[in-house]
Formats: structure tokens, sequence, C-alpha cells
């Protein structure tokens, strides 16, 4: 897609300064810009960049008085972020693939689709799946028997969906993630072995969600694994077997949750935080990069921090001293010293 100033104005209801001809064929970083494409300054902190940057047109707010000259077209608008935003979707719609199932992709005659799919080359749909209106299913795709998915939904290349998963509207799940594996159960027996327990229940998504590269969500063992609606989960998650998620979560990377845990709603949970099974998470609790969390007694709305979590300014105030302890080991010697000196002297 190539726009020029002017046309790109008009989209974004904006108020152009400067030459309205200038051709643009995508976005860039505003301290990155090249030649032919729309960058953006919300944070004034940038603004230094505004004057050298190399992008053919810069998104500005209304109120932005430039303190000397630019050489990019400015189109000023009421929200940047949303303008740009609006302006990476646009732009993005390039590679989207067209309606229709590959030649080479593999999907069972009782399945159901909606006309308008795209199923990607190398793909595998087994038996009784339905996926619904503008889905896109991108190569080399695996999606197990009775899965159902919803409308708009994009599953990117190499993702495996295991069988019965259900997936709501709109959602997102990146490539090579795994949904609906066997959770990590064993019981030993009279001789020590691991005995594997067999995992018959499903994951349901519901929608709205976004799923990142390389995550995992295991299936129930009798029951429900649940993402619930809006929760959006970073690449590199593990989310073990009976795990519910309530809505509008937030997971970052390297997280992991451990079986039949609940998590409340509006919960954030920091990169690499490791949560135990079995315990119950409040609403928007907000969980501090490698917490490690084995308790639910967390009231609704706290912040928690630390191995084991405790509540986020007591582990500040702790690692406060914790900082200080060998300039504290130091000054104790030096007491008893002058203690022990003082006994001898009134020895």
């Amino acid at each position: 897609m190539i726009l020029n100033a002017a046309q790109l104005c008009k989209l974004l209801h904006g108020e152009l300064v400067g030459d309205g001809e200038k051709k643009i064929h995508g976005p860039s970083q505003i301290d990155k810009g090249r030649p032919g494409t729309v960058t953006f300054l919300a944070n004034p902190k940038y603004e230094d960049h505004a004057y050298t940057t190399n992008a053919s047109v810069l998104l500005v707010g209304r109120e932005f008085v430039p303190k000397m000259p630019i050489q990019a077209t400015l189109i000023k608008v009421d929200d940047v972020y949303g303008a740009m935003m609006f302006i990476v979707e646009k732009f993005s719609k390039n590679g989207t693939p067209q309606p229709g199932i590959s030649d080479l992709a593999v999907t069972d005659p009782s399945c159901q689709f909606a006309p308008d799919v795209s199923i990607g080359a190398y793909s595998f749909i087994e038996s009784e799946c339905s996926i619904g209106s503008k889905s896109i299913i991108y190569p080399q795709v695996y999606i197990g028997h009775g899965t159902v998915i919803g409308t708009e939904v994009i599953i990117y290349p190499g993702v495996k969906i295991y069988p019965n998963t259900q997936i709501g509207d709109r959602c997102i799940i990146h490539a090579n993630a795994v949904i609906g594996s066997d959770g990590f159960g064993y019981r030993p027996n009279e001789e020590g072995h691991y005995v594997k327990v067999n995992h018959v229940g499903i994951v349901i998504i519901e929608e709205d969600v976004e799923i990142g590269a390389n995550t995992v969500i295991d299936r129930g063992t009798l029951s429900v694994t649940r993402i619930g609606k809006g929760t959006k989960i970073d690449n590199l998650v593990q989310i073990a077997h009976n795990v519910n998620i309530g809505d509008h979560t937030a997971i970052a990377a390297q997280a992991g949750i451990a079986g039949s845990s609940e998590i409340g709603k509006h919960v954030r949970i920091g990169g690499q935080v490791g949560i135990a099974g079995h315990i119950k998470i409040a609403d928007r609790v907000e969980i501090q990069a490698q917490s490690g969390v084995h308790t639910g007694k967390f009231g609704e709305g706290a912040r928690i921090f630390g191995y084991p979590a405790i509540n986020y300014n007591d582990y500040l105030k702790s690692y406060a001293v914790f900082k200080q302890l060998p300039d504290y080991i130091k000054r104790i010697e030096a007491l008893e010293r002058q203690i022990a000196s003082a006994k001898k002297e009134k020895e």
C-alpha cells in the first residue's frame, strides 16, 4: 500500500503542515526514520529526533509548535498514539492472506469452514472442526479433532492445537504455541516409578485473547483450563492443567503458573514469575518480575514482590535493609569488640 501525506491526513482527520504529495509505504521509529515512512512524536523527551528524522511524515499533537525547521511533513492529530496504531494496522494488512484453502492444506470433509476463512499450505485440520468467518490459519498449523474456532481469529505458523479446544472470537495465537497438551500429572507407584495420569479435559480460550510465541497451555485433567476474555499472554509462558485465568489479565514472558491455580481478573504478572499450584490470586493483584508466589493470602489490588513474595512496599523496605547487612555486620562486630574491651578493663 502506498499513500501520500494528504491522503493519510484525511484518513486521520488531521491538519496537514507541509508537502501533501510525499509518498508513504509504511511506519518507522522516529530515531530510525527512513524516507517514505511515517513516524510519530508523542513523548516530549524525543522531540530532538523530530528535527533530525529522515521519515517523510511526522505525526504530532494539535498543540505542537516546532522550535526549529523540520524536514518532514507534519500531520497534527488529537491522539498521536491512536493515530499511529491506526497506521500500523492499515499497513500491516498488506501481508494478510486472502480467503481460501490452500491446495497444500489437509482438511477433513466433516469440518465446517466459513466461506471467507484463509487456510495456509501444509496446515492439517482433523475431523469435525469448525472455523468462523474471516479467521486466518497460517501455514503449518495443526488443529485437532473437534476444535471450535470463532470469527476473526489469527493463528500463526507452527501452532499446535490439541483436540476439542475452544477458541473465541478475535483471538491471536502466535507461532509455535501449543494449546491443549497434557499437564505434568504423574503419581508414584509402590516401586517409586512415576505413572502417567491421563488428561481428558480441554482448553477454553475466550474472546479477544492474545497468546505469545512458544507459550504452552495444558488441558485440564478431567475438566477445563480456561483463559478469560481479553487476557494477554506473552511469549514462553507455561500455564498448567486446570488453571483458571480471569478476564483482562496480563502475563509477561517466562512466567509459570502451576496446576489448579485460579488467577483473578485484571491481574498483572511480571516476567519470570512463578505461581504455585492450588492457590487463588485475587482480582487486580500486581506481581513484580521474578517473584515466587506460594500463597493466595493477598487482598484485591495487592502489589507483591520477592521470593517468596510479600507486600511490595514491605519488600522494598526489607531489601533496603538487606543491602546494608555487610555494613551492619561490621558495626555490630565493632560494638562487640568495644564491649569485650570494656569488660576486660573492668576486670
